[in-house]
């Protein structure tokens, strides 16, 4: 009986070790991928409607020419970054900032410790662009870097020859308003003349955008918080855990298994009553029977 008590203890603290140990390795394997997956897993670049144009001295497709052209373009270099310090990369980007004199144009900060998320589209003078970009890829971790440069030479073209028009026009209107005329005449022509220095002044502002004194690359870099690396879970805290896991299982496991042996055990005894209350009435008919005959007889 010892023995078999004593054998029964063992399996059941076996049962107890193998189950913690199960538990130990789901939170290491499973909870952790699943928490890496979580955190600003692949931080994504920004919308950013400024527009920044610069200046280049540029061939016709390598032909001989008398004079150069100046070419207009936009080029914007969008860098996305993972970051487990991110207070001193947040700095280390401010102080790049300042020391390329460039402008930070937009920022967002979003999140709560452990899962901020930060982005910035900073202005930065053509001359400094690539040294701009090199530095900022080497803040955190990379995981996403793309830069596009498209011509605006013609768009820029285009606008010149928009506002020659518009000011030849106004200036045909100014010499009609000393011809004279009935007083309606004059005020639409007034109303004309109106309408096209308003034209202007958009158009101002759209070629003061491609003004050499405001010329700017764009770089957007979007910083994220990676927590996982930086606030890992300690081996004493998986330890705990898995043994609070494991004691409340193996307990509800052990109840739930001595009573389904109290259910059978119960069902067992009823039916082991039932059927010698059906053997006894068998008896007592047999019996019945037996004493009738002899009777007869």
């Amino acid at each position: 009986m010892k023995a078999q008590v004593k054998k029964g203890i063992v399996y059941l603290v076996l049962g107890f070790v193998v189950l913690f140990f199960l538990r130990l390795g789901y939170g290491y394997f499973y909870v952790e991928a699943a928490t890496n997956s979580n955190v600003n897993a692949y931080p994504e670049s920004f919308e950013f409607s400024k527009k920044n144009y610069a200046s280049a001295k540029a061939d016709n497709d390598g032909q001989p020419q008398t004079s150069s052209v100046d070419q207009k373009y936009e080029k914007i270099a969008s860098v996305s970054s993972q970051s487990n310090s991110f207070d001193e990369d947040e700095k280390k980007l401010r102080e790049l900032t300042v020391s390329h004199n460039a402008l930070i144009q937009y920022e967002q900060n979003a999140g709560l410790p452990r899962n901020r998320k930060l982005n910035l589209a900073i202005g930065v003078p053509p001359r400094n662009f690539d040294s701009m970009v090199a530095k900022v890829k080497e803040i955190g971790k990379v995981v996403s870097l793309r830069v596009d440069k498209t011509d605006k030479t013609n768009e820029y073209k285009d606008l010149n020859a928009k506002k020659v028009s518009l000011e030849k026009t106004r200036e045909g209107l100014i010499a009609l308003k000393s011809k004279g005329g009935s007083i309606d005449e004059s005020i639409n022509l007034e109303n004309r003349i109106l309408e096209i220095e308003s034209e202007l002044q958009a158009l101002g502002v759209s070629l003061g955008e491609f003004d050499k004194e405001n010329e700017f690359c764009t770089v957007k870099v979007t910083l994220a918080e990676d927590a996982t690396v930086k606030t890992g879970i300690s081996f004493a805290q998986r330890v705990k855990v898995a043994f609070e896991w494991t004691v409340k299982f193996y307990l509800m496991m052990i109840f739930i298994l001595l009573g389904i042996v109290g259910v059978a055990f119960l069902g067992t005894n009823v039916f082991e009553q039932f059927k010698s209350t059906q053997n006894h009435a068998t008896k007592s008919e047999t019996k019945s029977e037996d004493a009738s005959k002899a009777k007869e007889e």
